[in-house]
């Protein structure tokens, strides 16, 4: 069958995914920015301007969002409602991070699942001139939730998972990687896209008023243990995990997320201290789809940072 024909997108983004945004219009002449004045009333709501709206009349476009806070959601759901309405070819809304994404369900009456909130509120993004809306979304929480989409949007569920394999395959002594995970969650979320790996899984058991990680199955003595995982916040578990991969006789112990969220900074105990203290974590990886969390991480061991950017614009062809 013939490959289709590559399209030229004009890609839009919100003010902090810039860095991000410049990165995946390098990977490819047939992705060019385009630029949105981001502006202010008095009253602090939204004065927003998109630049030469009449030039991209029946071309493909894209925005790059970042829903990092609710503060900025409503600027950037008006500028992704306006789009499709300015007579596109097409429209593709890029979330990498769908960040109610943990709170999917709920445990009892009254509980509010604001990721069907979300999703509701992105189905309500127009059509354009080419049909549905293509939202692409990194590593959400939970598969289910692409039911939680109405019929007008085609979510398109992708992985940062190969941007750490192909990581893993550049370590000295990769054969001796083992992965792990921090429980049953985690395993089914990704074990298939890592099965060429060994693995170790971890579980959380209640002792008392405390939950506990234990290994559950797997054996990682002697070997560079990776925890894997869609997102941090705190890095309670994480830690954990690595004291009892440790104490199971792991070499070294490094750790994987999509997402790094770390509010309140607490990227802060991951950090390699200049005391000679042991450090608990090898590497860290996380990707750039929470650009505050990119900024506040550069250049301090043990984080690295592998970039959406080349994901980004292949699914920008699809």
């Amino acid at each position: 069958m013939e490959k289709p024909k590559k399209k030229q997108v004009l890609l839009f983004h919100c003010v902090e995914a810039e860095e991000l945004a410049l990165k995946v219009a390098a990977q490819s002449d047939l992705i060019q920015l385009q630029s949105i004045n981001w502006r202010s009333f008095d009253d602090g709501f939204p004065n927003l301007f998109i630049n030469n709206a009449q030039d991209i009349r029946g071309h493909h476009v894209a925005f790059l969002a970042s829903f990092s806070s609710p503060a900025v959601i409503f600027e950037q759901l008006s500028v992704i409602y306006a789009l499709p309405r300015l007579f596109t070819a097409s429209f593709t809304l890029v979330l990498p991070f769908f960040p109610t994404g943990s709170f999917e369900r709920m445990e009892e009456e009254g509980d509010v699942a604001t990721a069907f909130t979300l999703a509701r509120m992105l189905s309500s993004v127009p059509i354009s001139r080419g049909g549905p809306t293509s939202l692409v979304v990194y590593d959400i929480h939970a598969l289910q939730e692409r039911f939680y989409f109405g019929d007008t949007l085609l979510p398109l569920f992708e992985t940062g998972i190969p941007l750490l394999k192909q990581r893993l395959h550049q370590l000295p002594e990769s054969d001796k990687i083992v992965v792990a995970f921090p429980d049953d969650g985690a395993w089914k979320r990704f074990h298939k896209l890592l099965d060429h790996f060994p693995m170790v899984v971890c579980t959380k058991v209640r002792e008392g008023d405390k939950r506990i990680v234990r290994l559950k199955e797997g054996d990682c003595a002697g070997c560079h243990v990776v925890i894997v995982d869609d997102l941090v916040q705190s890095g309670g578990t994480l830690i954990e995990c690595q004291k009892v991969l440790a104490a199971h006789g792991a070499a070294k112990v490094s750790a994987y997320v999509t997402h790094a969220v770390f509010p309140k900074r607490s990227w802060e105990r991951f950090l390699h201290k200049n005391d000679g203290a042991e450090k608990a974590f090898t590497y860290f990886w996380t990707t750039d789809s929470c650009p505050h969390t990119v900024k506040a991480i550069g250049n301090k061991a043990p984080f690295e940072v592998l970039s959406l950017a080349g994901s980004i614009a292949d699914a920008l062809q699809i």
